[in-house]
């Protein structure tokens, strides 16, 4: 009777090396410091704004630390100037985003959904403004308005708003609808919805996070914005240009206070975002178990 020999049992994995566990350790370390060092460098110019709307300063320049203070806090809109260009970003960022996000949202939606001719350049057109440099875009709008006979001012700003960013709009709403299954529409067509009915009630709470972001992409571009605006302002001020000015006589320290609110109105918009994600989110879920 032939003897069959068993198979060789399977060797244990060999532990790792302890040369192995101290260059894990080491990669570990290495990243953490890098990332660290990364966003310290991102936000060293934030901190420096924060702690200068602090800053006991005695002449026009708000350059050099002279001691801490509160009194820039307690009346930062008292420069009426300053106020003025502050209300006129904050305008034309509202009434350009507005603009921008519905014209962007209907354009994606006609990207994604349907095909027709000059699709292709359509969507070549709309990625132009986002890889064109500013001083083109500002320079081509302003020969425009003057050959059309336009006088610049807060009409032609925030016609150039809404030309740049309704790019930003369109790719953002685009990516959120090409992730959208389309047959929950189509369900809800075959069900007897109007395609009003559905694009309201099913395809715009679907795509609201995506909305939600281009409008504030778009918002936070519009109000940043100085190249563009520079060409087209006229005798319009704006916070930006505001500011650029306002280096060479000496910038006041309620700037700062006014960048810092803004960033702190920023932070708590983020984070409400936040929350309704992780809300609907969890409601998803729930209906997901249920």
């Amino acid at each position: 009777m032939a003897v069959t020999e068993a198979p060789p049992a399977p060797s244990a994995a060999p532990a790792p090396s302890r040369g192995g566990r101290s260059h894990d350790k080491l990669r570990h370390w290495g990243l953490g410091i890098w990332s660290f060092l990364a966003l310290l460098y991102l936000f060293i110019p934030v901190f420096i704004v924060v702690l200068f709307s602090f800053n006991d300063n005695k002449g026009r320049f708000n350059f050099t630390w002279q001691g801490f203070t509160l009194r820039h806090w307690q009346h930062p809109f008292a420069d009426p100037d300053l106020s003025k260009a502050l209300t006129n970003s904050v305008e034309i960022a509202l009434i350009s985003t507005a603009i921008a996000t519905a014209l962007g949202t209907f354009m994606a939606m006609a990207l994604v959904r349907y095909r027709f001719r000059g699709r292709s350049t359509v969507d070549f057109f709309v990625f132009m403004p986002l890889s064109s440099p500013e001083v083109v875009l500002g320079a081509a709008l302003l020969a425009m308005f003057l050959t059309l006979n336009i006088g610049t001012g807060f009409v032609t700003i925030v016609i150039a708003h809404v030309m740049f960013t309704v790019s930003y709009v369109v790719v953002t709403v685009k990516a959120r609808l090409e992730g959208m299954d389309r047959h929950i529409e189509e369900a809800s067509m075959d069900l007897g919805a109007t395609e009003w009915v559905t694009f309201r009630k099913i395809t715009l709470p679907m795509i609201a996070p995506g909305v939600a972001a281009a409008a504030m992409l778009a918002a936070a571009i519009s109000f940043d914005d100085y190249v563009v605006t520079s060409f087209n302002a006229g005798q319009t001020q704006t916070f930006p240009l505001f500011i650029f000015g306002a280096t060479r006589q000496g910038v006041p320290a309620e700037v700062n206070v006014l960048a810092t609110l803004l960033l702190i109105a920023v932070l708590v918009l983020m984070g409400l975002n936040l929350l309704v994600q992780k809300s609907l989110a969890r409601r998803d879920r729930v209906r997901t178990d249920g």
